[in-house]
């Protein structure tokens, strides 16, 4: 089931389904992109017409953050559960590792990708990691994207889990759908989680919606901005959401 917060599309889903449709997709090598949302996702989408056009056009939405799974339920999903970015990689690793299926990774500095690759195949020894890239943080010129497009189609990877962050990653995957034939995972911080270059807040914390809180003290300038000026506008306005105004739709 799908629903709209703010305007933007969340999907009702769980790790076992989003994992299954993955391997689908992979298995068929079609192109398709998949978004795990926070909150900053839905207020991107909520600033941005744009932004919005490309989460709603996604194949799959992950209520990512504990806020949006309560917004989910208060709009009639009863049964949503979270499907946090970092543990359905974990998933996805394992299935791919399972059914042979050849897997990239494109985002993060060259340091934290390389700690990530030695996770990984420490972890999923069974995995064919097919391709890995840490691109430059500046905008990429024409020529240069083309070229890591043919290299990614090149590789034969079949999933990639892109890690730029919001809204960066969800924007180059949008713009690479149709041009690289592999499952597009937008996973945020789960490159830098994963690969122990950050920590993780308590499980306690990430069940009930506190996490932010952990991240703004442990990231207090790069992300104090986000939260301070995101948070309390996505209360306000889901709460008007939830007594009848319908906003952005």
């Amino acid at each position: 089931m799908t629903y709209r917060l703010l305007g933007m599309r969340v999907d009702e889903t769980s790790y076992a389904e989003a994992t299954e449709l993955a391997r689908t997709w992979a298995r068929r090598g079609e192109s398709r992109y998949i978004c795990c949302a926070s909150v900053n996702n839905v207020m991107e989408a909520f600033d941005s017409a744009a932004f919005r056009d490309i989460t709603n056009a996604a194949d799959l939405v992950t209520p990512d953050g504990m806020p949006l799974v309560w917004g989910l339920r208060r709009l009639g999903a009863r049964a949503a559960t979270r499907v946090y970015g970092p543990d359905l990689m974990a998933r996805v690793l394992a299935m791919a590792a399972r059914e042979n299926i050849p897997t990239g990774f494109y985002g993060a500095g060259a340091a934290t990708l390389g700690r990530l690759l030695r996770t990984v195949r420490t972890r999923f020894p069974a995995l064919p990691v097919a391709y890995a890239c840490a691109p430059p943080f500046r905008p990429l010129q024409p020529e240069e994207d083309a070229e890591i497009t043919e290299e990614i189609e090149r590789s034969g990877a079949r999933i990639l889990f892109v890690g730029l962050s919001t809204p960066k990653q969800e924007r180059w995957m949008a713009a690479h759908k149709g041009r690289v034939r592999a499952v597009m995972i937008g996973t945020g911080a789960a490159f830098d989680f994963l690969a122990g270059a950050k920590r993780q807040a308590p499980r306690w914390m990430r069940t009930s919606g506190l996490e932010w809180l952990f991240r703004l003290g442990s990231e207090p300038r790069r992300l104090g901005p986000r939260y301070l000026r995101q948070n309390p506008r996505f209360l306000a306005l889901a709460a008007m959401q939830l007594l009848g105004w319908r906003g952005n739709g």
